[in-house]
């Protein structure tokens, strides 16, 4: 490939993958004039384990997998079929629940807590009723305490395990990582969450009974593995997909009916992470906009 296709390539990529994280095709949304306003530094700040693994460029391989695990609560995978719009957009709705994890992660609190209030807003419109393990038929809201447990659990173990996998370091490594985003599940109504690395797993452990799979995960799990992406973008897509698969333990694997590839896909993941990060460059608008703001705050 010549330099000149190469360059053009990459622009395409750099702005389709802008306008799919963030909306925008110049990777900074309106949300994130907000990240830079406020009067102090947030829950979190320069240095801390979440801006570490939030920051990161393996968030990409953990959003996949968050999609995919979460899909093995029946309750919350009513909630996504009887509610969420992923097959008209699915891309707003990535869009959105990006939204809120930049937002409460890098903003100062008010906004974050702003910004955790009109998600439990949204919860609250989304009720029906699910089919559990047993065949059972079960009442089901978005802010049920079970719920919100089980969707803060498994991005947090998502974001955690593939940073591990394909990330640095973490300031004050696993649990300190679990210890602070504890705050963002309390935002949205999580009741307790764990604050180890320890009880992150004896909480996953707890929920095994209740998992399900069925012919609306194989749909999701479909439709995440085929997403509306430009064609250019497949391939690289394709191996944070294998990625994504080959960081969960197997029982999870078997019960959406995943294989792990028999390829090197943890290392092609690495590749195209790299890869990824040198078309996205270095810099997050997001964290750029909270460091002027502390930046500002520590001005006489």
């Amino acid at each position: 490939m010549t330099t000149g296709r190469f360059a053009r390539t990459a622009a395409t990529w750099k702005s389709h993958l802008l306008t799919t994280f963030s909306g925008e095709s110049d990777g900074r949304p309106r949300w994130v004039e907000d990240i830079a306003e406020g009067d102090d530094a947030g829950y979190f700040g320069p240095g801390s384990a979440s801006w570490a693994v939030h920051g990161g460029i393996p968030t990409l391989v953990a959003g996949i997998r968050a999609l995919l695990v979460q899909t093995l609560h029946p309750g919350a995978m009513a909630g996504v079929h009887d509610w969420s719009r992923y097959r008209e957009d699915p891309l707003g709705r990535l869009s959105g629940t990006i939204q809120w994890l930049v937002t409460v992660t890098f903003a100062d609190t008010a906004v974050a807590e702003r910004e955790s209030a009109r998600v439990s807003r949204f919860h609250a419109r989304v009720a029906g009723t699910y089919l559990d393990a047993a065949g059972k038929e079960q009442p089901y809201s978005a802010g049920d305490p079970e719920l919100l447990a089980w969707v803060h659990v498994v991005f947090t173990d998502a974001f955690l395990s593939c940073h591990e996998l394909w990330g640095g370091h973490i300031p004050g490594g696993a649990d300190q990582y679990v210890s602070e985003w504890a705050k963002a599940g309390e935002l949205v109504g999580v009741v307790d969450p764990p604050r180890s690395e320890r009880a992150l797993r004896d909480a996953l452990s707890a929920f095994r009974p209740v998992m399900k799979t069925d012919e609306r995960v194989a749909e999701a799990v479909s439709f995440i593995r085929r997403p509306p992406l430009r064609p250019s973008m497949m391939p690289a897509y394709r191996i944070l997909f294998a990625g994504a698969v080959a960081s969960l333990p197997a029982e999870y694997r078997r019960l959406l009916g995943l294989r792990r590839s028999p390829l090197p896909v943890v290392t092609a993941t690495r590749v195209v992470l790299w890869l990824v990060g040198r078309v996205l460059g270095t810099s997050s608008t997001s964290e750029d906009a909270a460091r002027a703001r502390i930046a500002r705050l520590r001005t006489p």
